[in-house]
């Protein structure tokens, strides 16, 4: 957890402080933005995806091919009778730099969880000890075999995000509006398998790249308070995954649904909408 909260921190002052200041710098005033914070939790669903493995050592070099992935959602068992971090949860933390044209930046954050589906048949073909095979595995714990990103397959996004109003009351005391974001970031995986009983050490990683689009809708109630409901597909590619004397990569799309509540908070006089 900490190790989460010093690349939180981490980033809010590397990526948002200096929009924040250039902002100020060109309008020769103090900037009349707003930041944003938000904590929500998500489902997804995953695209089939091919698991390579290589290890030196032992003279493998093999895929399993058209995986089943699934994720562990932990917000439908007892949500409030568990740390908030267990879940699949999301947070974003944003900085509206032109609140009249919309735009912003966001550090989007998404715990999500990939699962192998366990008792599926896998396909495995390359060479195992240095031998060429073409063979079916039954993927099970009994049959020492899982593969998990449990701990997060964990999307980290900078995301570029365009506001547009909907409908909003006089007072401003109700408003909605449509966002759409697009980024870049880095995934952050905690890897922990086993492969022919042979299980690895679970550990967070810095373990690829991914990238993402994403459509929301957010319901602002008196200037402060929101809910945002958002829709998302993310690709991320995944390398040098640590397994038993060797590595894994693979890559995935996944389509998310996620509810977050959220916080806006203004910067300045802010100009009518």
């Amino acid at each position: 957890m900490s190790t989460r909260k010093f690349l939180f921190f981490s980033f809010f002052t590397g990526f948002l402080f200096p929009c924040f200041r250039v902002h100020a710098q060109v309008s020769g005033s103090p900037a009349r933005g707003e930041l944003y914070f938000s904590w929500g939790y998500n489902t997804e669903w995953y695209t089939r995806s091919n698991v390579r493995i290589n290890q030196p050592d032992l003279n493998n070099h093999y895929t399993f091919t058209k995986i089943k992935g699934h994720d562990r959602k932990g917000w439908d068992e007892r949500l409030f009778k568990k740390d908030l971090t267990i879940p699949q949860y999301n947070y974003r933390l944003g900085y509206f730099f032109n609140t009249e044209k919309g735009w912003g930046v966001e550090i989007n954050f998404d715990h999500t969880k990939f699962i192998f589906e366990d008792g599926q048949d896998a396909v495995v073909r390359g060479k195992l000890d240095g031998k060429t095979v073409d063979t079916t595995i039954r993927f099970s714990e009994d049959n020492g075999f899982y593969y998990y990103l449990n701990n997060g397959a964990n999307f980290l996004l900078f995301n570029l995000v365009k506001r547009s109003k909907l409908f909003s009351t006089k007072n401003d005391n109700l408003k909605l509006d449509f966002l759409g974001k697009a980024g870049l970031g880095p995934v952050i995986p905690h890897v922990e398998n086993s492969l022919f009983g042979e299980p690895n050490k679970p550990h967070f990683q810095f373990g690829g790249w991914n990238m993402g689009i994403e459509a929301a809708l957010k319901a602002s109630f008196f200037r402060y308070g929101y809910i945002e409901y958002s829709n998302k597909l993310d690709y991320a590619r995944y390398a040098n995954l640590r397994v038993y004397k060797g590595t894994a990569k693979q890559a995935f799309g996944t389509y998310e649904m996620i509810l977050s509540f959220g916080a806006n908070v203004p910067l300045g006089k802010q100009p009518k909408r």
